[in-house]
């Protein structure tokens, strides 16, 4: 049990507020909220500060006991996608030095995203705080892969290598990772610190196949393959369409796409949406794919446990939380050998991995867990057990707690939490 610490959890964009599998909300979201959550229950207690992005948020939530979300004024008070709000970054910090000094102290910032990192900075500058930092996902690495279509400031890249030298910690979440920060920034190793995501054992578990089916009109006699996630090229669900093609047809196969930003699968609020389509249409696959449109958190473990397979075959990937949702329900998962999927899927013994951009090889898969049911059931069991022994949110809450704790050397008795009543009154000013 480490001892009570008072952190300073910032996240500029991804407020564990937030509707999650939109546009610019997922993945980061739900680690946010999570990691903030299990670190409480542990018995610190977490100030989540994050951009003021609607003007009728409070300045102060009080999400659950030991956790408060903080809105930072720090620009327009509206939605801005990520990649334009670095100009804001200087009031953001400017406004968090300001809360900070007057009304709180803190052990330690933890920085979630470049961005936040960039705040971190200064109110290490100003305040002599250590801070970590979990990148989420790294501008070189995105580089390589989207090339043209990323759409960062280049400034990106230099704000990275300094916070990679300048952190007390940096927290990778898989083992590339790890090698990422060190081949493409020369991170030292020994201030790298490997602890992955999680899920919610309370959100997903197994349920009966045929019940979940009913619930959500699927054909009981269809093979049914899940994809579910935000739907941005990246994730290379084009891919999966594809794989439907090379399948061979004495397998029902019937593709469930789960995500946007509407709960209708609406093309215009959701363009890619129209993109799949017309590639689907192109395949000759369009009545063989239903598209869903957004689904709550709550209806999530429905799908997973209606799936007889969940795929997953995105260009690059920092981490990947789906599997692992997938994998809690006892589905089992074929991925793309890429990232943190790579670290989480055993080849053969959880699911499988492939290449990505490769549908063939996708399919080739595929068919194999048509074939064997028996092979698909014994995945899907060892994926769970894999998920509850190594991946759950209070284990990761916990390996991050005992990084702090050596982060910061805290004496053997922590100084009490401070009322924040002052907080609301300074966030507003």
């Amino acid at each position: 049990m480490t001892q009570p610490m008072r952190i300073a959890m910032i996240s500029e964009h991804a407020s564990p507020l937030a509707t999650l599998g939109g546009v610019d909300s997922g993945g980061q979201n739900i680690y946010v909220a999570n990691v903030a959550r299990c670190l409480a229950r542990a018995g610190h207690h977490v100030d989540v500060l994050t951009r003021r992005d609607r003007s009728d948020l409070p300045a102060v939530v009080h999400l659950r006991p030991g956790v408060r979300v903080v809105h930072v004024p720090a620009g327009p008070a509206r939605f801005v996608p990520k990649e334009e709000l670095l100009q804001y970054m200087p009031a953001f910090a400017h406004a968090s030095e300001k809360l900070l000094r007057r009304s709180v102290s803190y052990d330690l910032v933890h920085a979630n995203f470049f961005m936040s990192g960039f705040v971190a900075q200064r109110l290490k500058q100003a305040l002599s705080l250590p801070f970590a930092i979990t990148f989420h996902a790294l501008g070189l690495v995105r580089r390589e892969h989207q090339k043209e279509a990323d759409a960062f400031p280049p400034e990106r890249i230099e704000i990275e290598r300094s916070l990679a030298a300048e952190a007390s910690v940096v927290i990778a979440e898989c083992p590339q990772d790890r090698e990422d920060l060190m081949r493409l920034y020369g991170c030292d190793p020994s201030r790298i610190t490997t602890v992955p995501c999680g899920y919610d054992p309370d959100e997903f578990a197994p349920m009966d196949r045929r019940a979940a089916r009913t619930r959500l009109g699927l054909d009981p006699r269809e093979f049914v393959v899940l994809q579910l996630g935000r739907l941005v090229p990246r994730k290379g669900i084009d891919n999966v369409i594809r794989s439907l093609t090379h399948l061979p047809p004495e397998v029902p196969a019937r593709l469930v796409i789960v995500g946007g930003d509407d709960a209708t699968p609406d093309e215009h609020r959701t363009p890619e949406i129209a993109r799949l389509r017309g590639i689907a249409r192109e395949c000759g696959v369009a009545e063989r794919v239903t598209f869903t449109g957004h689904r709550q958190r709550s209806d999530l473990r429905g799908y997973y446990a209606a799936a007889d397979v969940f795929v997953t075959t995105p260009w690059y990937e920092p981490f990947g939380i789906t599997p692992l949702e997938a994998m809690a329900c006892g589905t089992p998962v074929v991925g793309s050998a890429v990232g943190g999927i790579r670290s989480t899927v055993r080849h053969g013994r959880t699911g499988f991995l492939v290449p990505p951009h490769q549908p063939q090889a996708l399919a080739e898969k595929l068919a194999l867990l048509h074939a064997d049911p028996g092979l698909a059931r014994s995945l899907g069991r060892a994926g769970m057990r894999r998920a509850r022994a190594l991946y759950t949110w209070d284990n990761v809450a916990d390996q991050l707690g005992r990084t702090f704790q050596r982060m910061c050397q805290l004496p053997s008795q922590a100084p009490a939490w401070h009322d924040l009543r002052a907080l609301s009154t300074e966030a507003a000013t």
